[in-house]
């Protein structure tokens, strides 16, 4: 069900994505089509936002525009968010691919960090995260300078990537490839101990 939502929820947006994506990387419309197994024409409906990819359409935008860090600039970023103090991690903002995570937030965690990078986190999601992902349209979160946004989650319940009751804080940002990442904070209540 997770899956679901996370795929319809902000299927009108991807149009925007593609574009932004095919003009920072100089992509025409007919290639892109190619790349997606698609019309020129429907890319061009995609963009426009006269019709919204279908599930496993969305799947393959997903796929092809998702965050990676190939340039010096992004790599740095992930080191920095290594070297961070607090709770925090980066990831893919369309596919929730883990791209880079702090110490203190692996400590958290009874995977390695290092197994989950390049996996989707989206599967460890309390129902906290999952609405509020569900409400991001409506936030202005896909406009070019989206502000943070601030939710209060309660325990996923998880063995493997436990998410404690807490303030999260997300910041969208765009990386040198033109793809959006989203950068994690996890705030705890004073005297938490797990």
């Amino acid at each position: 069900m997770p899956q679901d939502l996370i795929l319809c929820s902000d299927a009108a947006q991807l149009g925007r994505s593609l574009r932004t994506w095919r003009n920072l990387r100089r992509v025409k419309q007919n290639h892109a089509a190619e790349l997606l197994g698609v019309s020129q024409a429907t890319i061009s409906r995609w963009e426009s936002g006269v019709q919204a990819p279908m599930p496993d359409e969305q799947a393959a935008i997903r796929l092809l525009l998702q965050a990676r860090l190939d340039s010096a600039a992004d790599r740095e970023l992930a080191r920095l968010v290594r070297a961070a103090s607090g709770r925090m991690h980066l990831v893919c903002d369309l596919t929730h691919k883990l791209l880079a995570y702090s110490d203190r937030i692996e400590a958290d965690w009874r995977v390695p960090g290092r197994e989950l990078l390049g996996v989707s986190l989206w599967r460890y999601a309390s129902e906290e995260i999952i609405a509020a992902e569900a409400q991001l349209a409506s936030t202005g979160w896909f406009e070019p300078a989206p502000d943070a946004i601030e939710l209060y989650t309660r325990e996923n319940r998880s063995d493997e990537v436990p998410i404690f009751s807490g303030k999260m804080r997300w910041v969208r940002f765009q990386l040198s490839d033109g793809s959006f990442a989203r950068l994690t904070e996890t705030a705890l209540p004073d005297g938490f101990v797990h």
